[in-house]
């Protein structure tokens, strides 16, 4: 089981260093590679409790000219609980930055995302589109559609978030603090009827160095409507927290 649960931990690494030794060294120069490794109490997912157990989740990310490729995974680290929340996610998506061509503060990004649940051999399709404004906050809203059949392990509905954030560097120091929040509004995705969603994150990163940073935060999810109806999602608050570590290669 542990040996099951590292190898779906460590494949992003394997994947990173197969793109690494593919490209040649100068090919690398208008392309960014990072990768994070991270440990949290319990997986939470736009309000749902995937896992109630520690988790440990990883990701490589690739970007290049507005295009971003990324494969993240998530392993449960105990079994305390019948939850098996063991999950690999590929995801490409293109963000335009229309400050480019037509000055505005404001970028428009779209793409798709696979979920792979090996555990229970399903998996679930989605494709997304959103924007973004440059500000204080850097409000964003984003549209998910979830078209998988519900036969194969899709939700078969839609998820629409609102999300702020807002980033603090504490001067003459390598501290920056980090807080966010977000709305989610579910139709049908997972539930049966509406429902939804509240998040709020307080973070801190900690920069180790140029191209590595720890960022340990806390989050607390608030679902609503059928989302938290005992007949439906029947999901509760919940307190969670957990630490990343990321580089920039």
């Amino acid at each position: 089981m542990l040996k099951r649960k590292a190898v779906y931990s460590l494949s992003t690494l394997i994947i990173l260093f197969s793109i690494l030794s593919a490209v040649q060294a100068e090919a690398l120069e208008d392309i960014e590679i990072s990768i994070d490794i991270a440990v949290y109490s319990k997986y939470i997912w736009r309000g749902f409790k995937l896992d109630d157990d520690p988790v440990l989740q990883s990701g490589v990310y690739v970007s290049s000219h507005g295009f971003d490729f990324s494969v993240w995974g998530t392993a449960d680290l105990e079994n305390d609980d019948s939850l098996n929340s063991d999950e690999m996610d590929y995801s490409l998506s293109y963000t335009y930055d229309l400050r480019n061509k037509l000055n505005l503060p404001m970028s428009i990004s779209g793409g798709y995302t696979y979920y792979d649940f090996p555990p229970v051999d399903t998996n679930s399709q989605e494709f997304f589109v959103g924007f973004a404004l440059d500000g204080v906050l850097s409000p964003a809203l984003t549209w998910y559609h979830d078209f998988e059949d519900e036969s194969q392990g899709g939700g078969k509905g839609d998820y629409i978030i609102a999300e702020i954030s807002h980033s603090i560097k504490i001067e003459s120091s390598p501290v920056t603090v980090n807080l966010s929040g977000h709305v989610g509004y579910n139709n049908e995705l997972f539930i049966n009827g509406d429902g939804g969603d509240i998040g709020c994150e307080v973070g801190l990163t900690f920069n180790l160095s140029d191209n590595c940073s720890l960022s340990p935060s806390v989050s607390y999810s608030i679902p609503f409507g059928d989302l938290s109806d005992s007949s439906d999602g029947n999901q509760d608050n919940e307190f969670y927290g957990g630490v990343a570590l990321s580089f920039n290669l």
